[in-house]
């Protein structure tokens, strides 16, 4: 009785998640939040942070995910077995891009935003470490400037700032949910602009 009783459950569980699936490929793209939210604890603690370590880098990828996911939601094909699949295979990505394209970008703009600890260098090395400072730089505001106003400023306040999450929604006037979903699309953004002119 015991197992019958669960092989309904799972079967009434995938009916309703066609149903959610359906209603956000429809136009109702806030039909899937009761799916992300299922699918959020087993993605994050099974997937994505025993792959990055980091509980930050593990949070914003699930974000990351889920927005893709709602953006994608067209392209997913039913297929009897669910949506975890899908969102696990988009997370995967999104950890291989995070490893590819976004270490080197993030290690330049936490370094622009620290001071140096190392003891003063010989004058020839420092001068060499300053030129690479500026050019690391200028590479930063050369990609900034093509960003929009809003995602320029999300970058500079989550990133070159390294201001709280909190504090970049009240500087944005926004929620905390709105400053993450506008935060990836700007990081999304910066990515793009920052291949195209200097990893061609």
């Amino acid at each position: 009785m015991a197992d019958a009783a669960e092989s309904q459950r799972m079967v009434s569980s995938l009916a309703e998640e066609e149903r959610l699936v359906a209603e956000a490929q429809a136009g109702r793209t806030d039909a899937l939040r009761p799916l992300l939210a299922r699918h959020a604890d087993p993605l994050y603690a099974q997937v994505i942070l025993p792959r990055l370590g980091s509980t930050a880098a593990a949070e914003d990828v699930l974000r990351e995910t889920f927005a893709t996911a709602v953006e994608k939601i067209g392209t997913f094909r039913w297929e009897g077995k669910g949506i975890y699949g899908w969102l696990r295979q988009i997370a995967h990505n999104k950890i291989v891009d995070l490893h590819r394209h976004s270490q080197r970008t993030g290690r330049v703009l936490r370094a622009l935003a620290e001071e140096p600890a190392a003891p003063p260098a010989p004058a020839d090395e420092a001068l060499i470490a300053e030129e690479e400072r500026r050019r690391c730089r200028a590479r930063i505001e050369a990609v900034l400037v093509r960003l929009s106003e809003r995602y320029c400023l999300a970058v500079r306040l989550r990133l070159v700032e390294e201001r709280s999450r909190e504090a970049c929604a009240v500087e944005l006037g926004v929620t905390v949910a709105t400053f993450d979903v506008l935060f990836f699309r700007a990081v999304r953004a910066f990515r793009k602009h920052y291949q195209e002119l200097f990893e061609p």
